[in-house]
């Protein structure tokens, strides 16, 4: 009879710093193996920690904690499967990223990280040391060897696990979403797996960290690169992989298949767990923005409508003397379509007061930006007033193309806690919009239909703070701005580049221009979803002071 191994994957969503929880999680995890007769279960890197933790693991007190918590876990894993969890491990003098293997009431086996990651959100090298490749590990009949994320990028990590015996590969990981990752992380493995031979097993973590999403998606390959588990993507999941050792070798059969959402779907979702998460993780059961009848607030309020409850989302029309009735009525209507409560405060008594106590500076001088910046710091200032009386979190609205050339005002509309629309350029907002519009998924809080009005979507954007404003006065329409920026962020092409491709060097020199001096604005910017891999912040470090413009 020939031998089988059940393998239980749990892709589940740790809290950074909750170790103790982290922990209850865990067990509960391998108590589900354990009942249905699993011979291990398996979770994510740096579980225990939750991950990234960034500096807050060379902490010796946190990591300290991390490991006593994991060999507490490791007298509770009797009489069942192994448990694989990622964690820190402190060792002669270094700190290593570690993947425990605990069975039998102690830590059998412990696997440390060779590959660190030192690009886009990743700087591992800084609180990590390498360790050399290693050996696999015994569980049962199976000898596993466990790359640890980064170590199955790179092919020299999964190679020595194959010439030193092992019979599979499993992969633990914190790998955060970008728009597409799916697809590289399935094409990598399926190199890993033809150049070893060997099935693998690919398990994500999934939640929300700051501005990281991770989002789950685990998968199981065979040799030859056959795909015979996906696990959903964004959705906790426990599940269970059987193998069965063949005259070829050890196979896994099939398993769990589960459609994976396009790419409006997965962003939309990004942005909703996101906002979920670093809600319920930092302790806010409550949200308001500025709904101003335009686009950008109109989604930010659906989003957050769908992460915890229309009831929970305050919105708040803040108009002047230039708020066209349009705009009156579209913020009403989204409004009503999310079910959200919508209040009013006029900043019209507020500006007025301000132009009274400036008058006497500012006589002589002609109105600017400088009196529209007033108008959208006042309405800053009410809603952050509304956040410290009620204890609901601002979220800000602006959007990738606005927060890219600086069309926001710094202590204005920029104020808020946190902004899931951050890496969204404008053009992908309309689109998001009309995906949202006709379509709902049972993770989505608010009301299937149009929770964005048509005319909100048609309509020309304006900042509404002067007669007749659009945002075309002062940029480019948003398809030339947006693919310019897609050029300059994105791809990191020269201003020669974008002009061989067509674009008008003034133009292009313009949006460089505004990206540059634009660069002190988001060092101030609430933190927001990451949706790309070239996300302002994390991923995309520039210097605030900088002189140097392409000219070539």
């Amino acid at each position: 009879m020939a031998a089988t191994f059940r393998l239980t994957l749990a892709q589940l969503n740790p809290t950074l710093g909750a170790i103790e929880a982290n922990a209850t999680l865990a067990y509960e995890a391998w108590v589900q193996g354990r009942d249905a007769g699993a011979q291990m279960v398996a979770l994510t890197e740096m579980f225990i920690t939750g991950y990234q933790t960034q500096d807050l693991v060379m902490k010796p007190a946190f990591h300290t904690a991390a490991v006593q918590a994991i060999e507490a876990l490791a007298l509770r894993i009797v009489d069942g499967p192994a448990l694989g969890i990622g964690g820190p491990c402190a060792r002669d003098g270094q700190l290593y990223n570690a993947y425990y293997i605990l069975e039998g009431g102690k830590i059998v086996a412990t696997v440390l990280k060779h590959e660190l990651p030192n690009n886009d959100v990743f700087d591992e090298k800084r609180v990590f040391a390498s360790a050399p490749p290693q050996g696999p590990y015994r569980v049962g009949p199976l000898r596993i060897g466990s790359p640890i994320c980064e170590d199955a990028w790179h092919s020299d990590v999964c190679e020595t696990l194959a010439e030193t015996g092992a019979q599979i590969l499993l992969v633990p990981n914190g790998s955060p979403y970008h728009r597409g990752k799916p697809s590289v992380r399935t094409n990598l493995m399926v190199a890993r797996v033809v150049e070893t031979g060997l099935p693998l097993v690919y398990l994500n973590m999934i939640g929300g960290q700051d501005d990281q999403v991770f989002d789950g998606a685990s998968f199981v390959l065979n040799p030859g690169g056959a795909l015979v588990a996906q696990l959903p993507q964004f959705d906790a999941c426990v599940t269970h992989v059987d193998f069965v050792e063949t005259a070829e070798g050890w196979r896994a059969l099939p398993g769990i298949m589960e459609k994976m959402p396009i790419s409006y779907e997965a962003d939309y979702r990004a942005m909703v767990m996101s906002l979920k998460d670093y809600l319920g993780k930092t302790g806010f059961k409550k949200v308001l923005l500025g709904l101003s009848g335009g686009i950008d607030s109109a989604i930010v309020a659906a989003v957050a409508a769908d992460a915890i409850g229309p009831e929970n989302v305050r919105c708040v029309m803040l108009p002047s003397r230039y708020t066209s009735a349009h705009s009156l009525e579209d913020a009403a209507q989204v409004a009503q379509a999310l079910g959200c409560r919508l209040d009013t405060v006029s900043i019209t008594g507020a500006q007025d007061a301000v132009g009274e106590a400036l008058a006497h500076l500012f006589e002589g001088t002609q109105p600017g930006v400088t009196e529209e910046n007033v108008q959208s710091r006042l309405r800053g200032l009410l809603l952050m007033a509304m956040s410290n009386k009620f204890g609901e979190m601002l979220l800000t609205t602006g959007n990738k193309s606005e927060m890219a050339v600086g069309y926001c005002t710094i202590y204005g509309d920029m104020n808020g806690g946190y902004n899931p629309l951050k890496d969204l350029y404008k053009t992908r907002v309309f689109d998001t919009c009309r995906w949202r519009n006709d379509n709902h998924r049972p993770w989505m809080l608010a009301p299937a239909g149009q929770v964005v009005p048509p005319r909100v979507i048609d309509k020309p954007p304006s900042a509404e703070l002067r007669p007749d404003q659009k945002d075309e006065d002062s940029l480019p329409p948003y398809p030339v701005l947006d693919a310019i920026l897609d050029g300059l962020v994105e791809q990191e092409l020269s201003v020669a580049d974008l002009v061989a491709k067509g674009f008008d060097r003034a133009t292009v020199k313009k949006v460089e221009h505004l990206l540059y001096i634009s660069e002190y604005k988001r060092y101030q910017s609430a933190p927001g979803t990451r949706l790309t891999r070239r996300a302002f912040a994390g991923d995309r470090r520039y210097p605030i002071a900088n002189r140097w413009r392409d000219n070539a």
